[in-house]
């Protein structure tokens, strides 16, 4: 399989400055920077986002966004790039997709290339939906004719067939974005770069772009891809790398890097409290605490498959009258929710109104229940079953390891996000003549 993409001893310098965004010589001096290859320079407003990773920034202000970062992409791979914010990732892409030029090192690419980085880009709100699909078409790379071969396809892939002759700036965001990621996805380069497009539109237009980007897989195009959404990147990826501060941190099949991201994520905490004044909530209720107990009562992060986990929350009403539902979701490393429980199906608790005070609620995770790995718990608290006063996402995690007293002589991973021992009956019906 030939190559697609190289990426040798690859590194982005930035200066943190201060000049003004909008002088005519700042413009020029960006510009011919960019041509040139020399180091960039961060502006006011873009200063305002920049992480630095926690490296130190030179006495002349400078950092690394990118450090000797190596890879290759083969022809009709579909490569996933993954990262906390700031390692570097929009900084890769963009130096790929030629928007702006590296300090150091090399990059080839083989075949036509375009790249959907920001949803959007180029639509002009004054314009029709019909008259916005010809001008970014026209700025993303397509021709005339391509446009037009395509224009029924896109207005159908977006819904918006009843709108397409209003001016975009009647449009809800949701059909703004679902027409500007219909415009991206009807493209048809050897290689494609997308960055986070799955993260707008609704739940099923979400779908409906990752089946559209698995379908441009499938024909055998190259695709770089990068996504917050671990479930994505293992669905349409084969490989992926991350970066750690601006440098490659692994490169592997999908599902390993992606685990290995999410493991290291986040430290393991099987408890967390906040003072009254500091956790999270308003004047009508607070949560004070979120724990993973053992069977015995204590704070763990490591459980045994063989043992039930208790989730207990402590949370304090501060306002009469209304009535409270204590709930948890339950996710394991790949970011899959692996279930959500709540009080709300309790008619003597969550029918009847709190007084203020503080609570505590407690559920039980059955033994058996979970399958090996790291999980993380998140924890909310909802007035008057509608409205979430307090909530932390990701609150605390545990580990549940298997000791194989229920595989039997199976060696191999267990499959599957849980893993219950469900009650079996087996008789024999017949002979076999």
């Amino acid at each position: 399989m030939s190559l697609a993409i190289r990426v040798e001893n690859l590194s982005k310098q930035y200066r943190l400055g201060l000049t003004h965004a909008g002088s005519i010589r700042e413009l020029v001096n960006r510009f011919t920077a960019k041509v040139r290859g020399k180091k960039g320079e961060l502006l006011p407003h873009e200063l305002a986002k920049a992480h630095t990773n926690g490296q130190q920034v030179g006495p002349d202000g400078t950092f690394w966004a990118l450090k000797d970062v190596s890879f290759d992409v083969k022809e009709g791979e579909v490569l996933g790039i993954i990262g906390r914010n700031g390692a570097g990732k929009s900084t890769l892409l963009k130096i790929l997709s030629r928007i702006t030029a590296p300090t150091q090192g090399r990059v080839e690419l083989y075949g036509r290339v375009a790249s959907l980085l920001e949803v959007g880009t180029g639509f002009h709100p004054e314009l029709t939906g019909r008259e916005n699909v010809s001008l970014n078409g026209a700025i993303l790379g397509m021709t005339r004719s391509e446009i037009k071969r395509k224009f029924d396809e896109i207005v159908a892939f977006a819904e918006i067939e009843k709108f397409i002759d209003t001016p975009v700036k009647r449009y809800s965001s949701g059909m703004y974005v679902r027409l500007a990621f219909a415009v991206a996805a009807h493209l048809d380069p050897e290689i494609l770069i997308v960055d986070e497009v799955l993260a707008v539109g609704d739940a099923l237009f979400q779908k409906k772009c990752l089946g559209k980007m698995g379908d441009v897989a499938r024909t055998g195009r190259t695709v770089l891809f990068v996504s917050h959404n671990m479930e994505s990147v293992v669905r349409l990826c084969g490989r992926a790398i991350l970066l750690e501060n601006g440098a490659l941190g692994m490169v592997g099949q999908a599902a390993k890097v992606s685990e290995h991201y999410l493991s290291t994520a986040s430290e393991e905490a099987p408890e967390i409290c906040w003072s009254l004044d500091d956790a999270p909530g308003n004047s009508l209720a607070r949560l004070c605490a979120v724990r993973v107990l053992k069977h015995s009562g204590e704070p763990e992060c490591h459980h045994s498959l063989d043992d039930p986990i208790t989730l207990e929350m402590d949370y304090a009403v501060l306002a009469p009258g209304k009535r409270i539902t204590s709930k948890f979701q339950v996710y394991n490393v790949q970011g899959s929710c692996l279930f959500a429980v709540a009080t709300n199906h309790i008619p003597d608790w969550s029918d009847r109104a709190h007084e203020p005070g503080r609570y505590r609620a407690r559920c039980v995770i059955p033994r058996h229940y979970l399958n090996e790995g790291r999980h993380y718990v998140s924890a909310f608290v909802i007035w008057n079953q509608a409205e979430v006063v307090a909530a932390k996402v990701e609150a605390v995690c545990f580990v549940a390891h298997d000791y194989g007293t229920t595989r039997g002589r199976f060696t191999g991973r267990w499959i599957g996000a849980v893993r219950p021992v469900l009650p079996w009956h087996i008789e024999k019906i017949a002979g076999v003549s």
